[in-house]
């Protein structure tokens, strides 16, 4: 990608409002029209939010997306949708044992409820406010609990919705609730009444996921490009010992599913910050090893998976790629008939890039101009959805490539066009957080 080497968050403020104002309209739209009988809203189809079973996974960022739009505008009606949805409708994902994605659902509402009373933004009130803990520690718990490691193996994780012998990459993005129940002074009970610490498992899953998810080009792997992610790697579980790296929505397990690569930038540089807030002595190799990770996904992403102007397709392995020519020297091109873009994967990299950027300081300059960079593109037609007739916040947002199931509009080959909770989710946080840096605000964090 061509990163701006003059681009600042401040230059980006007006982006930022019309983000908002956007987002507020679509916010109101979603919840007047949804049905709730049918579950929770997965994506967009021909404008209009539909569901797609799989997992529950995109509640909480339905509900979330209205109180981070609160805390850009002070909009209190979008404070009380999402804080009397999250009351009526989030208490089963607080205790769903059969998924991985807590931090998801759970940090998107009842996290950001509590940021929002400890940053004195909505008045405080002590029930509340350990309402709002006590869900965060309960699903901790169940997060945590999920934990796979077999035998005299060093290696343990939190085990993908696919089972135990299952790591995603997808989890080091909501892996974050440990950390913040960690802070809160709570411990998972075992047997035997053993106290079994969360951030000793946060610490541990992602190293797991540096050692097998993430490549670094010093291996004999034919495939090892540094910085490429794998979606999934699969243990045996009967000894702990790696067998291999699979795919679930990616191309192969020898590409790189750039949402997956997203979630690892974001997941570690969040991480790198959180290891630095809490100031455990135990956690300095840690850190070490989620920056060589960190730095390594950066510089794929920025290098080898997009087009010069942040944009990535959906994979970077995308066999109708080579019908393209050039592609990553040009603009993306989202209405191309051979392979979709993933505005997503834009937007939860894009923050991440940022996030290392600001943690590295001087030497990060580049992933911060460089995060900065794709929001710009992301915060502007054809990606913001300025049409008040649809719902969706960001377009060209793609979910199970393989599966088939992103809508494909009349008359083209491939999704465009369409959006998805996650894909509007993090561009609101995405432009939080550069909110909160041009106006010299508290910084945006998960943590305290």
């Amino acid at each position: 990608m061509r990163i701006d080497s003059e681009i600042t968050a401040t230059s980006l403020l007006p982006a930022t409002s019309r983000v908002f104002e956007l987002a507020s309209t679509k916010v109101r739209a979603i919840e007047k029209s949804w049905d709730k009988s049918k579950g929770t809203p997965v994506f967009t189809v021909e404008g209009k939010y539909a569901t797609r079973g799989w997992t529950e996974w995109t509640q909480g960022f339905q509900y979330g997306s209205a109180l981070l739009t609160f805390d850009a505008t002070d909009d209190r009606e979008l404070l009380e949708l999402g804080r009397q949805n999250t009351l009526k409708y989030m208490a089963p994902h607080v205790t769903h044992t059969g998924v991985h994605d807590h931090g998801f659902n759970n940090l998107s509402t009842y996290g950001n409820l509590r940021r929002l009373m400890r940053e004195g933004r909505v008045p405080h009130d002590d029930w509340e406010m350990a309402f709002y803990e006590m869900a965060i520690k309960a699903s901790a718990g169940v997060q945590a609990a999920r934990w796979s490691q077999q035998g005299g193996s060093s290696w343990g994780y939190i085990y993908s919705f696919n089972g135990p012998q299952s790591l995603f990459v997808d989890t080091m993005r909501t892996l974050r609730i440990l950390g913040v129940a960690h802070q809160l002074g709570h411990v998972l009970m075992g047997e035997g009444d053993a106290k079994i610490g969360f951030l000793a498992r946060l610490i541990q899953h992602a190293a797991t996921t540096a050692k097998f998810i993430v490549f670094y080009g010093d291996s004999s792997h034919a495939y090892d490009v540094r910085g490429r992610t794998a979606h999934e790697v699969v243990f045996n579980v009967n000894n702990g010992e790696f067998r291999c790296r699979s795919t679930q929505q990616g191309y192969s397990p020898f590409s790189t599913w750039t949402r997956g690569l997203a979630w690892a930038i974001l997941g570690y540089a969040e991480e790198l910050e959180f290891l630095k807030a809490v100031g455990d002595p135990t956690s300095g190799r840690a850190a070490g090893i989620f920056q060589k990770a960190a730095v390594a996904a950066a510089d794929h992403y920025i290098n080898d998976c997009t087009a010069v102007d942040g944009i990535p397709y959906w994979d970077d392995g995308a066999p109708g790629l080579a019908k393209m020519g050039d592609w990553r020297g040009r603009e993306a091109d989202p209405f191309n008939e051979f392979e979709p873009v993933d505005s997503s994967a834009a937007a939860i990299a894009a923050q991440g890039l940022i996030r290392l950027g600001n943690y590295l300081g001087l030497a990060g300059e580049h992933y911060t101009r460089a995060g900065l960079t794709v929001a710009r593109t992301l915060f502007d037609e054809p990606y913001l959805s300025t049409g008040a007739d649809h719902q969706g916040l960001l377009l060209h947002s793609v979910y199970h490539r393989p599966n088939g199931w992103d809508h494909v509009p009349a008359g083209r080959k491939i999704p465009c066009g369409e959006s998805s909770m996650w894909g509007d989710y993090h561009g609101l946080e995405l432009a939080l957080t550069i909110r909160r840096m041009a106006e010299g605000g508290r910084y945006y964090t998960f943590f305290d």
